[in-house]
This record gives structure tokens, sequence and C-alpha cells, in this order.
């Protein structure tokens, strides 16, 4: 006899179950079986999407990876407007505020997801090295337009904004960081390279 109910969507539905159960429990709870639960469907389900349980992973990782093209040209076109720490805060805490801490864990937590991940990220931990060459591209948008120093290091710059991101962050357990408290991190990244506006 069919367990659960028939999914229309189901590699999205799929998805969206384990985000659930990731952020919820955890990267050690998420086994097929507590994804197929949360969905409402029978394991057999996302083994018919998917060739195994670490290929569905990582396609869950990709996806999540994918939705930082979006933040991307959302970033890009912020660029002169605002303020350099006004939108790096915002896309902080867009990018962290959502299931990319647990992803990140869920990442470094599997050898063979990570093994998976190499052939698209050979370098770097999937999803934070994105973010990095987002925010890198961003900032030299406002290099071109006077609002970062000509000299900066924009590479070293998007590595230490993703990586005070995602320390604010990492605490599952606690309250998420507030605005003034990403705000003053990024401040303090940025302060030796942010430039007031061009004369």
């Amino acid at each position: 006899m069919p367990t659960g109910t028939a999914l229309h969507d189901a590699r999205r539905q799929l998805f969206d179950a384990a985000e659930r159960v990731l952020l919820r429990d955890g990267p050690s709870a998420l086994t097929s079986r507590a994804v197929t639960t949360e969905a409402g469907c029978a394991k057999g389900v996302l083994h018919r999407h998917f060739v195994d349980f670490d290929a569905f992973l990582a396609e869950l990782v990709l996806d999540r990876v994918a939705r930082i093209d979006t933040l991307a040209a959302d970033l890009r076109a912020s660029a002169g407007a605002g303020t350099v720490a006004g939108n790096l805060t915002g896309v902080l805490t867009d990018l962290f505020g959502s299931v990319a801490v647990a992803i990140v864990g869920l990442v470094t937590s599997r050898d063979v997801l990570r093994t998976r991940l190499r052939q698209t990220t050979p370098v770097g931990v999937p999803l934070l090295t994105e973010a990095a060459a987002v925010i890198a591209s961003y900032l030299g948008a406002e290099r071109d337009l006077g609002r970062i120093a000509a000299d900066a290091d924009l590479d070293v710059l998007a590595g230490t904004l993703v990586g005070t991101g995602h320390l604010l962050f990492a605490d599952r357990t606690a309250a998420p960081p507030g605005a003034h408290a990403v705000h003053k991190a990024v401040t303090t990244v940025i302060a030796g390279v942010a430039q007031g506006p061009p004369p």
C-alpha cells in the first residue's frame, strides 16, 4: 500500500523539507527518512528523482548556491545607492539569515558530499565561495564609483566579510544578531577602504 501523498513538484518539496529538517534539527538529523517524512511522501520518491541521498544533498546545495544569483543582481544594482556599509549589511543578513549557515554545516560534516561538490566548486566551501565572489564584484563596482579605495584588495575584503558574517550567524541556538551588530562588523572590516562621496 502506498504511503504519503503525491508530490506535484517533488524536487522542490523534497528540498524544502530538507531545509526544514536542517534548520530545526541540524545536519546530523538529515537522513532520507527524515526528509521524506517531513515532505509527507514515501521514501522511494526521493530515490526516483536522485541516484542516492548524497546526490540529493549535492543538488540541494547547488540549488541554494543558484539562489545567490538573485542576491548578486540586487547587490550589484545597489552600487552607488545608500551606503556601502548598509548595502553589505543587508546582503550578509539576507545570506546568513536564511538556511546558508546550516548548509555550510552540512557540507563540512559530510565527506562524500564535499567530494561531489568539488566538481562544481573545486576550492573553498560551496555557498561561501560564491558569496565572496558576489561581494567582491559589488565592491569592484563601488570602487569604480569612488566609494571604495582604488588600492583595496577586494578578494580579501570579500572573504573577510563572508567569514565575519558566517561567525555572527553561526550559532543556530541563539537569536540571530541584530542589524546593528552586523553593521558594526561591516564598518570595522571596510573602515580602511571606505571613501566619502567623490568630489
